[in-house]
């Protein structure tokens, strides 16, 4: 059997913009991305700390460094610039292999940067 599980998630990044006007998705800081090795294109689920949505859209590479998490498209409507939001990526492992994963866990800074 094979199952979906959690592949990695970014823990808590605060939404630097919400833009209506562009084709969906959302743009993430580069750095992070690579953290939680989360690739361009990637379907992610999405959850909003402050109102409780959650919805699944696609990764967009942001520029390196700069802590951007905008929400675009339709998404832009399911939050508001400063709410925190968790990002989580998922894959699929036979059940055996899936008991032993252990996900890749990103917890950035209040602004978005990788602590080191």
């Amino acid at each position: 059997m094979i199952i979906e599980i959690l592949k990695s998630k970014i823990h808590r990044v605060k939404v630097t913009q919400a833009e209506l006007n562009y084709v969906g998705s959302i743009t993430i800081d580069e750095d992070l991305l690579d953290a939680a090795h989360i690739i361009s294109n990637e379907k992610l689920q999405i959850v909003n700390n402050n109102n409780g949505e959650r919805f699944e859209t696609y990764a967009i590479k942001g520029a390196r460094g700069t802590g951007t998490i905008c929400l675009n498209g339709a998404t832009a409507r399911k939050v508001q610039v400063g709410d925190i939001l968790i990002i989580m990526s998922y894959g699929s492992l036979p059940m055996e292999e899936a008991k032993a994963y252990q996900p890749i866990l990103v917890f950035p800074d209040d602004n978005n940067r990788l602590l080191k």
